[in-house]
């Protein structure tokens, strides 16, 4: 069955916009100190997400260990993610920073475009998973096309399990896309939503949103 990861950097962008500490991210992150926080209290699968071109990142996820660590391009200054990583260009660089997590006995995921080209190159990095950036499923399925917004998804999930990678996606998935994709890549590990989980629960209530979510993955 295809896993829920929660992404709970909505909730600390809510709370960075005023400073202080509300709402509380252990009470229901996201600085560095907030990785810390949560690793003494979660008692589910610990995910952290970032750029490990960031020396700081790197040194955080050694040191908390992770059940996974989810690696993505994006600059410091930017507000999501927007693209997978070029597996063909960066290789050497990302097999070096996997192993280094690897090592560590930590799960490793790359985002990665379903491109079948970065598919390949991304089952020679050492990665566990590649998670399929799925902005573009997520547009296409909003204008009726769902045909077409999952056709390359589906033959760049084929290519990782063909190559040996376990698959994650996110990015832009609602409650209302999220069972299409399942049904079509039913054996996708994991799904990380944060955007419209945080939204639905402003107003079902995050128990109940989470329980909804739960709910569309079931194929």
């Amino acid at each position: 069955m295809t896993r829920l990861s929660v992404n709970i950097n909505k909730i600390a962008t809510l709370r960075n916009s005023r400073g202080g500490d509300n709402p509380n991210l252990v009470k229901v992150h996201i600085r560095y100190q907030d990785v810390q926080d949560l690793s003494n209290i979660l008692t589910t699968e610990f995910n952290i997400e970032g750029n490990p071109k960031e020396d700081k990142f790197v040194a955080l996820v050694l040191a908390v260990k992770p059940a996974q660590v989810t690696l993505v391009p994006d600059v410091l200054s930017q507000l999501t993610s927007d693209h997978g990583w070029d597996t063909i260009s960066e290789q050497d660089y990302l097999k070096n920073v996997i192993a280094k997590f690897k090592n560590a006995g930590i799960r490793v995921s790359i985002f990665v475009d379903p491109d079948e080209k970065m598919v390949q190159a991304a089952a020679t990095t050492g990665t566990d998973r590649i998670e399929l950036y799925t902005e573009m499923y997520a547009k296409q399925f909003a204008t009726g096309n769902k045909e077409a917004a999952i056709a390359p998804y589906i033959t760049a999930a084929a290519l990782a399990n063909q190559l040996g990678m376990g698959i994650n996606a996110g990015h832009d998935l609602d409650r209302f896309n999220l069972p299409y994709l399942i049904q079509q890549i039913p054996n996708i590990d994991e799904v990380s939503i944060g955007h419209a989980l945080i939204s639905d629960a402003l107003y079902l209530g995050l128990e109940n949103t989470i329980q909804l979510y739960n709910r569309a993955l079931v194929k």
